[in-house]
């Protein structure tokens, strides 16, 4: 598992209110018969999603996908570029997806990711059932569409409420999957007790230690902007789940009312760590589960 902590009743019923804004949207574009969402889940190896044909009622009905499936969305929620054209011309390139999509009423789709402050935090997916010439000014506008849709999906996630101490994740971990949890106050000598915990957690899950190195240092990095520049303290959360070790800071110290813009990427006034983040870990990305969160993987084989 490589989520952070569930989200709160208030941030569902928002995420809840924004899919039910975007479907309306989306649905009402010449020729859409059918929408989908995804949500970018810690680690991105998988990814929360919907469908504007699925029936639940009064709720929204998620559930979780491969975020490593061969299909349009995905592509584009993990290279941040959009996979556009019609079912011929993308036969070659997902062969199995469209095989799946004949019988249908689908010719053509566009799977768009959803961008908050530059961060890719989901995507979306629309079926036509006509052929799209695709020019410049729809390109444009679905990609309009994805910041737009993103920056709202931020707002709606965030917030910023600290957890209980023993806090610990509502949903069981996979089979064979580890966790380890670290409380960090907010003062700088804690720092290094997050480093040392770390390496500890490491050490004894046998994982090499290059890897190790990499992560205790991205993990500093991350740790230190949490405590000095947010002024308050974090959660840290190592999850080693199928040879994936997912490190994930949850920042208690960003302030209800912030705007996205001001947490959506708690690297920004110390970009040395962003830059070793991105030169070290696999993937990396944020969440605004309960507050402004940052998570970077890396594969220890």
């Amino acid at each position: 598992m490589d989520r952070g902590p569930a989200r709160g009743a208030q941030t569902v019923a928002d995420v809840a209110t924004w899919a039910d804004d975007a479907f309306a949207a989306l649905t009402e574009l010449p020729a859409v018969h059918r929408v989908g969402l995804a949500l970018v889940e810690g680690g991105g190896r998988r990814l929360r999603f919907t469908a504007s044909d699925r029936d639940g009622g009064s709720e929204v009905p998620w559930c979780d996908v491969d975020g490593y499936d061969d299909v349009p969305l995905n592509t584009a929620v993990r290279t941040g570029e959009p996979v556009i054209g019609s079912l011929a011309d993308l036969h070659d390139r997902y062969p199995a997806y469209v095989s799946r999509q004949e019988g249908t009423s689908t010719s053509a789709l566009a799977a768009v990711p959803l961008l908050a402050a530059g961060q890719v935090v989901g995507g979306y997916l629309l079926l036509f059932d006509r052929v799209q010439a695709f020019g410049r000014a729809q390109v444009s506008d679905l990609a309009r569409r994805g910041r737009v849709l993103g920056d709202r999906l931020g707002r709606a996630q965030g917030g910023s409420r600290r957890p209980p101490r023993d806090w610990a994740p509502s949903a069981p971990l996979p089979p064979g999957a580890r966790l380890a949890v670290h409380d960090v106050p907010p003062e700088p000598a804690a720092v290094a007790g997050a480093r040392r915990f770390l390496r500890t957690t490491l050490q004894h899950w046998g994982v090499d230690d290059s890897v190790a190195d990499a992560a205790v240092l991205c993990l500093s990095e991350l740790v230190t902007n949490a405590v000095i520049h947010s002024h308050g303290g974090c959660l840290v959360q190592a999850v080693l789940d199928d040879g994936v070790l997912t490190t994930t800071v949850l920042d208690w110290g960003a302030s209800p009312s912030a705007s996205v813009a001001s947490v959506a990427d708690p690297l920004q006034v110390h970009g040395r760590g962003l830059q070793l983040v991105e030169a070290l870990a696999s993937r990396w990305g944020h969440e605004f589960d309960d507050g402004a969160s940052v998570w970077f993987s890396m594969d220890v084989g």
